[in-house]
């Protein structure tokens, strides 16, 4: 049995999938069908105390998050959360705790934002794009669009100072705009950006007997996963071309000033101290759910019955936490990889994705292949010589940000080697380059060469 993890995440859904958006691409929404959708209550008191216990008790690290998603937790209004907190307090034990909670921004209130801010949460909110973007599928129940309840949302965030970042889904519906949607979000004040695929597919007839919309995740070891892909999910290489339109942009301007979240964990990777997050670690099983009823599950991906790893109520989080059946949970993200990802350069960046999007096989009919290997590929290829370059600047005790310089003065080498005598002139002058810079080049070049006049 491996090492047991000095740390892990649990992902609370404290009010379930309940929400107060209708979001089509939404995979969480239909986790109503596994319980009673008419009797879904916030959780209990009494199970905030216990998971609050427990999960302190279980980290052996100095430093705590919780983490709160849904559904839309603050519907659960503030009081909620100062109960939290208080339990948080009563339980830490010296050690350090902070929160993070993922918000659709739009039922925040001054109260929600003033018990953010007063206990220093970190808010990620959902956000697609500019307005034309972002309300293709991100709807209230009543079909209506919600962009500007979530800009009402960012703006009371910033009145009250709560920290927050963006969270970025990346479908069919923003893909082909990624420069568009990057500098929407740094316009709109994001520091920090995650942008995730939206990967989904039709359901099969045991995700339809239990009342599911969406395909269960495949089973890894399968010949035959054959289930079409939703019209909202991205295309493989578009994702990857997404993420590479904005590695150029933010490589050249914005390192060290914006904070994207795949850059930042393949840097880890590069620097070989691990990525921090587990779709591209070797190894996952150490970000689990927990349910508003108790329910534990192996990952946020997985809430389904045949992952649900049993009931805080009926046996200690960390029993379950570091059982075997997780433990092999985790440790099939590296064992089912096909031979193509084992043999492949940048396995080490990738280590085969999200094992929830590894539906498709090789070119050998091997299984277990990522649905977005193509993509994945084409941006680890294309971001090596950067990384590496970023990997040496910090290995030699000197910022990252420096690569932009680098950059810059390399590129400003390479226009004015290449240029011909009727191009225009590099400097910006309108001008010909042969009568501009290159009259000036001549010029000097015959003055160090007697006999020689310029043409």
């Amino acid at each position: 049995m491996p090492d047991r993890p000095t740390s892990f995440n649990v992902m609370v859904k404290p009010i379930g999938p309940v929400c107060n958006l209708a979001c089509e691409y939404c995979y969480y929404l239909e986790k109503e069908s596994l319980y009673d959708p008419g009797h879904i209550e916030r959780i209990s008191d009494g199970m905030l105390e216990s998971y609050t216990r427990q999960y302190i008790e279980a980290q052996s690290v100095p430093e705590i998050t919780f983490s709160w998603q849904g559904g839309e937790p603050t519907l659960l209004g503030a009081g909620f959360f100062r109960r939290a907190v208080e339990l948080q307090k009563k339980y830490a034990g010296g050690k350090t705790i902070t929160n993070s909670l993922q918000t659709n921004a739009t039922a925040l209130n001054d109260d929600l934002c003033a018990v953010f801010a007063e206990n220093k949460f970190l808010l990620g909110v959902s956000i697609d794009g500019p307005r034309e973007i972002h309300n293709r599928y991100r709807l209230d129940k009543q079909g209506n669009p919600t962009f500007d309840r979530v800009m009402d949302g960012i703006a009371l965030l910033r009145k009250h100072g709560v920290e927050y970042n963006a969270l970025t889904v990346v479908g069919r519906h923003n893909a082909r705009h990624p420069l568009n949607v990057y500098r929407f979000l740094k316009e709109t004040g994001f520091e920090f950006m995650q942008f995730i695929p939206l990967v989904e597919r039709a359901p099969d007839a045991h995700a339809k007997a239990i009342g599911l919309d969406l395909a269960e995740p495949p089973e890894l070891r399968a010949k035959e996963e054959r289930l079409p892909v939703t019209p909202w999910t991205v295309e493989p290489f578009v994702y990857g071309s997404f993420l590479t339109s904005i590695f150029d942009e933010w490589v050249r301007e914005d390192v060290g000033k914006t904070f994207v979240q795949h850059f930042d964990v393949a840097l880890g990777n590069w620097l070989h101290c691990g990525p921090g997050l587990c779709i591209y670690a070797e190894r996952c099983g150490t970000a689990l759910v927990l349910e508003h009823n108790g329910d534990l599950y192996a990952c946020d991906h997985y809430v389904y019955p045949e992952y649900r790893l049993g009931n805080i109520a009926d046996k200690p989080l960390a029993d379950m936490v570091f059982s075997d059946a997780q433990s092999k949970f985790g440790m099939d993200k590296f064992a089912t990889l096909p031979g193509q990802c084992m043999r492949c350069p940048v396995r080490f960046a990738c280590n085969g994705g999200c094992t929830k999007h590894r539906f498709a096989t090789t070119p050998e009919g091997e299984p277990g292949l990522s649905y977005l290997c193509a993509g994945y590929k084409h941006f680890f290829t294309h971001i090596t010589p950067f990384m590496d370059a970023m990997a040496r600047l910090l290995n030699n005790g000197q910022p990252a940000s420096m690569i932009m310089d680098m950059i810059r003065k390399q590129e400003e080498r390479a226009r004015w080697q290449h240029v011909k005598r009727n191009d225009p002139c590099p400097c910006g002058s309108g001008k010909k380059y042969k009568q501009c810079c290159g009259l000036k080049q001549a010029a000097e070049d015959s003055a160090s060469e007697p006999g020689q006049t310029p043409s």
